[in-house]
């Protein structure tokens, strides 16, 4: 193989090692699956009770990254109509919520598509208008923002646990269709999610994670509290959605007991709710990097290099 030949073979092995290893992201959260799977027969007392039919993983995989795509080309006309876009993931705990919103931002400019997952209020935050701590999370032109929960926590777990007055959820419920109406009004694209799981799909996934060494920081005492209150949370639920199910902004519940589905059914669902078209792009030219004949670069002292152990 010449010289010339061989430099060629060698880039293209490189492209497309790099581009193996992109895929590898999802591949690395995915592949988890099969530890799980053995997790789940570990605590089953039989092993060979047929699990629900699940979302084929190559096809997973194949309209995941197509999807990925698309959201690629929205977030290119999000910017550059400068368009406005806020979109509230909600439901209860283990409902898969943290993992469509991984989903949706691995390929896209954090820059443009953000994430606000806000801790419990500060004592001074307690004191304020209650929206006021979201209100400075709100995208500007030409930005995303997903809230991985959002000011439905009044309806939810500070109604549910106590952390507020009946007269507070009371005022919630009369000023949030109000509140996002004005969202709505000043610009902004607003969606909302209500991620749906049954009762045993909880506690399942409760369980794996009490048992995963890996996923026990995601169980928290509120968590298990959540466990119990069960029916608190669905009674809570019911009067939210009556209350702020609204034109301008309505709830969309997406099945989630199956994790696959529910990512791509979401995806796809935000990717119609917003129409977008491709954005032409200027021809990328990379230039010739610049060799001056005088420079001399130093070498890095050797105990400065992370050692090698792979």
């Amino acid at each position: 193989m010449t010289g010339t030949k061989k430099d060629t073979h060698n880039f293209n092995e490189r492209v497309h090692a790099e581009m193996e290893d992109s895929f590898d992201e999802e591949l690395e959260m995915e592949l988890d699956d099969d530890r799980l799977a053995k997790l789940l027969d570990d605590l089953s007392d039989n092993p060979d009770i047929p699990r629900p039919d699940l979302l084929n993983r190559h096809v997973y995989f194949k309209e995941l990254f197509r999807l990925q795509r698309e959201l690629i080309k929205l977030q290119d006309w999000v910017v550059s109509q400068k368009l406005k876009v806020v979109v509230l993931f909600e439901g209860r705990d283990a409902a898969g919520k943290g993992g469509v919103i991984k989903r949706i931002t691995q390929r896209l400019n954090p820059r443009v598509c953000r994430v606000a997952a806000l801790p419990a209020p500060s004592e001074r935050e307690r004191t304020q208008w209650y929206f006021q701590r979201y209100v400075q999370h709100l995208p500007a032109g030409g930005e995303m923002v997903l809230f991985d929960r959002s000011w439905y926590n009044r309806s939810g777990v500070e109604r549910v646990m106590g952390f507020c007055k009946d007269d507070d959820v009371e005022e919630f419920f009369r000023t949030v269709p109000e509140f996002e109406k004005m969202l709505i009004r000043s610009g902004i694209i607003l969606l909302k999610y209500w991620f749906s799981i049954t009762d045993d799909e909880q506690h399942l996934r409760f369980q794996m994670r009490i048992h995963d060494p890996i996923k026990q920081w995601k169980l928290s005492p509120m968590d298990l509290e959540s466990r119990r209150r069960w029916e608190d949370y669905t009674k809570a639920k019911e009067s939210m959605l009556e209350h702020t199910h609204i034109p301008e902004a309505p709830w969309w519940v997406v099945e989630a007991v199956d994790k696959k589905k529910a990512r791509l059914n979401c995806i796809s669902h935000l990717l119609s709710q917003i129409p977008y078209k491709d954005v032409p792009h200027d021809t990328v030219i990379l230039p010739e990097r610049v060799h001056n004949p005088d420079y001399i670069r130093n070498p890095v002292p050797k105990d400065m290099y992370v050692p090698d152990n792979y």
